[in-house]
């Protein structure tokens, strides 16, 4: 099994992300990043501190990388610049 994985918040409820987190865990891996893309960004915040507060407590950030991005959408004619974020966590 890989050491690290990674989990892409989106639209789905926080608790679902929460699940796949532990699955992940529980299942034997070391590091997991919780990355997040532009109105989702809190969700994962809100996904690391669930986990970490209700669930693991012997979690711990390792490391958090924000950065923006310049995407190209199909209906603007300039490019859209999206917030994007990875938290990684190791138990």
């Amino acid at each position: 099994m890989p050491e690290r994985f990674s989990i892409l918040v989106g639209k789905k409820p926080v608790r679902s992300y929460v699940v796949a987190c532990l699955a992940l865990f529980r299942g034997g891996a070391k590091e997991i990043g919780v990355r997040a893309r532009g109105r989702a960004i809190s969700k994962a915040v809100s996904v690391v501190e669930v986990l970490r507060h209700r669930f693991l407590s012997d979690a711990q950030i390792k490391n958090i990388n924000v950065r923006t991005e310049q995407t190209q959408p199909r209906d603007r004619l300039t490019p859209l610049d999206v917030g994007r974020i990875e938290i990684t966590l190791v138990r």
